[in-house]
């Protein structure tokens, strides 16, 4: 079976507010194989303990009706990043391997970079598939 790419949620963490202009934090998590049962808030039945991704639930918002971009992994980030459809990047079909030149183009504008030009600090942490550099 291939990968999976499943959009869990985007969780925005809008905690109390104390300046009208601080703006709230945003967490994106976008993982394989994953989905609304794999979170013990979502799915009490789940026989792993999710501590940290409950807080996260019940502080924030829960997005629950997300689709992923496509049925594997590159695909769906350059979606996700770029807000484009994956098929008009140069990927027609599997995933990105380690050394591969990167899918998103040079200058193509990124949510990343869109948050940053809003004055957020951005990372990005785990499993990239985009290319190397």
């Amino acid at each position: 079976m291939s990968w999976i790419c499943c959009f869990l949620s985007i969780l925005l963490l809008l905690g109390s507010l104390t300046h009208a202009n601080e703006k709230p934090n945003i967490v994106l998590i976008y993982a394989d194989d994953m989905g609304i049962d794999s979170v013990r808030t979502f799915n009490e039945k789940l026989g792993l303990n999710t501590p940290h991704l409950d807080q996260l639930a019940s502080e924030g918002m829960s997005f629950m009706d997300a689709h992923s971009a496509s049925g594997v992994c590159s695909p769906s980030r350059y979606s996700l990043l770029t807000g484009r459809y994956h098929w008009r990047s140069q990927l027609k079909r599997a995933i990105v391997n380690k050394w591969e030149r990167p899918l998103i183009e040079a200058g193509r504008l990124t949510l990343p970079a869109m948050l940053k030009k809003e004055g957020y600090a951005t990372c990005m942490i785990g499993k990239w598939h985009l290319g190397h550099s």
